[in-house]
């Protein structure tokens, strides 16, 4: 077959990310996007088709999460808008998904075109980067573009308009190759190096310290730090907690990963974040998970210091006492360095954590004998330490919900005391969006296809977005669906019952939905579990059937420390 000299620009669209690395792309297929299905069709770079805009979206953002490489979702112009959503979800993780519009025809903009919206300005504030096509010949060097925005400094998603002229249109397949880079294949992604007289003062610091502690954030995870993190924290007895939120930096099984710095979630955070002297920031934004970095959460004496890996972290950090651009790997190459250990600040924070495992696990067993003595549905942190002590060792586990999030990253701490090593955990990110829970627990699977996922979520969750089990259906890729059900969006209705003056709940309760049969209908395995003493069974089966499952559990509603001290006024200045 003669090879073709001009290519539409659809195909020239795909060949710029074949020619990145891109190995996946996920669409709700639509005319405007043809021309690009088809090029992506020729580079054989696999698609997959989504039952709709926004599970494309939450799919390319979980694979990207876990493959820490940028993944591209396609759209139409009206499915844009479907999502958007993914768009603040990936923009809340600094997830590097590439968002393409085939939107309307540039000859005919601002004239009322088919479908005309003005996708570049509605993503503009999701995004590091949002720009229209508006020459053919410039198609690879956008995607180029979007590529560096996307993956350099502080990271995050970008979009790119095509409009349906162009990608229909058809080009020179080298069409503006003539130009540097010539080269526009996937680059090594840029660091700052440290300047070495403020690296001094912060390692003098830290070694004049006596209680230092290390708070890591997601600068660390898109970075590929993570191990440089564990290996200075273990060598120096540094004690670790994990931004809330956002991805765990590390396994439990790291001896220096003691929680989530979270007062409610993880309650031994609070001492040790306000007894110290030192606190290193590295990754970290100083927003409102941090307190914007005052008091009560971190003491107006205890020194601030924010090391981050681009100008764009350190613009939120302004409130630190001293700031360092830096790649988090370089600081902490240099932070290992040091000749002292902090052992028995960190054999605290280890006793602290093991005490803190020991009142959960009394507190639940108590709870689970009332349980039955008084006929009662299971407590929800009882059905998540149930489910991590079915699931194997190297095994994910993805949680979606309200109360369900919460209950699920306190059994995580109790699971991993127990010795539970899990593969990798995914769950909502800072803007806490309902419905990501089976496209997150879809793309672990994909990526680890030889292990278990399990994703354990809300009713209110699996409502807001189980339309994408269908992927797991099409796809042939069976994952394990947990379904806290307590009849309603439990969390809101529990603030409300503390802060209503009549004590009501009020448009939160749902009817009692057949999750399971759902599951069966669509061809998976389905089952309702009312008792605890079903559960397991009811796993056995699901794991055995090799289909995409639901086990739908009757939980009580049961409030959560964090949801708890929202709803405390008196305590809401400490977490806002």
């Amino acid at each position: 077959m003669e090879e073709k000299t001009h290519l539409r620009g659809g195909a020239i669209l795909a060949r710029a990310f074949k020619e990145k690395g891109v190995e996946q792309v996920f669409t709700l297929a639509g005319g405007f996007c043809n021309p690009a299905l088809e090029g992506f069709m020729e580079c054989q770079m696999p698609v997959i088709n989504c039952p709709h805009e926004q599970v494309a979206g939450h799919l390319a953002d979980g694979h990207t999460r876990i493959s820490r490489k940028p993944t591209v979702c396609l759209v139409g112009p009206e499915g844009f808008a479907n999502a958007v959503p993914a768009m603040l979800e990936a923009w809340g993780e600094r997830s590097p998904v590439i968002f393409i519009t085939g939107s309307s025809t540039l000859k005919r903009q601002g004239a009322g075109g088919f479908k005309e919206i003005d996708d570049v300005a509605i993503a503009k504030p999701l995004t590091k980067y949002s720009v229209q096509v508006t020459d053919g010949s410039r198609i690879s060097e956008f995607v180029d573009r979007a590529w560096h925005a996307a993956t350099n400094g502080y990271p995050g998603p970008v979009h790119i308009s095509l409009p349906v002229d162009i990608m229909f249109s058809s080009f020179a397949k080298d069409v503006g190759r003539e130009e540097r880079p010539f080269d526009r294949s996937e680059k090594s992604v840029l660091k700052a190096w440290p300047n070495p007289e403020e690296l001094l003062k912060i390692i003098s610091l830290v070694r004049e310290s006596s209680r230092p502690v290390i708070i890591g954030g997601h600068g660390i995870w898109w970075s590929h730090n993570e191990h440089a993190l564990a290996s200075a924290a273990t060598k120096l007895k540094l004690p670790i907690f994990n931004v809330p939120y956002h991805t765990k930096l590390l396994g439990e099984d790291c001896s220096a990963m003691m929680g989530l710095a979270d007062f409610h979630q993880y309650h031994p955070s609070r001492d040790a974040i306000q007894e110290a002297d030192v606190i290193l920031m590295v990754g970290c934004k100083l927003d409102n998970q941090m307190n914007f970095g005052n008091p009560p959460f971190i003491n107006k004496d205890t020194k601030l210091v924010c090391v981050n890996g681009s100008h764009e972290e350190l613009e939120y950090n302004i409130g630190a006492d001293i700031h360092l651009l830096s790649d988090p790997g370089a600081f902490f190459n240099e932070l290992i360095k040091i000749d002292h250990s902090w052992d028995a600040w960190f054999d605290l924070q280890r006793q602290r954590r093991a005490d803190w495992v020991s009142q959960w696990v009394e507190h639940i067993e108590k709870e689970t004998v009332d349980d039955l003595k008084l006929d009662r549905k299971m407590h929800p942190l009882q059905l998540a330490l149930d489910v991590q002590s079915m699931m194997k060792d190297g095994d994910w586990l993805v949680f979606d919900g309200g109360n369900t999030h919460f209950w699920n990253e306190i059994a995580t701490n109790i699971a991993a005391a127990r010795g539970r090593k899990l593969g990798g955990i995914l769950h909502p990110g800072n803007y806490s969006l309902l419905g990501v829970g089976v496209s997150f627990a879809l793309s672990a699977k994909r990526l680890n296809p030889t292990k278990n996922v399990v994703l354990v979520t809300g009713d209110g969750a699996f409502l807001s977005g189980g339309l994408s089990v269908e992927s797991c259906f099409q796809e042939g890729t069976p994952i394990v669906v947990v379904i806290d059900n307590n009849g309603g969006l439990d969390c809101i209705s529990q603030q409300q019952e503390r802060l209503f003056e009549s004590g009501q709940h009020y448009a939160t309760d749902f009817r009692d939905i057949p999750f399971h049969k759902m599951f069966e209908g669509l061809g998976g395995f389905g089952e309702l579990v009312t008792k605890r003493d079903q559960l397991p069974g009811a796993f056995e089966r699901a794991y055995k059937s090799g289909k995409t499952a639901c086990i739908n559990v009757k939980c009580r509603g049961v409030i959560s420390p964090i949801v708890a001290a929202t709803s405390d006024k008196r305590d809401k200045a400490s977490i806002e």
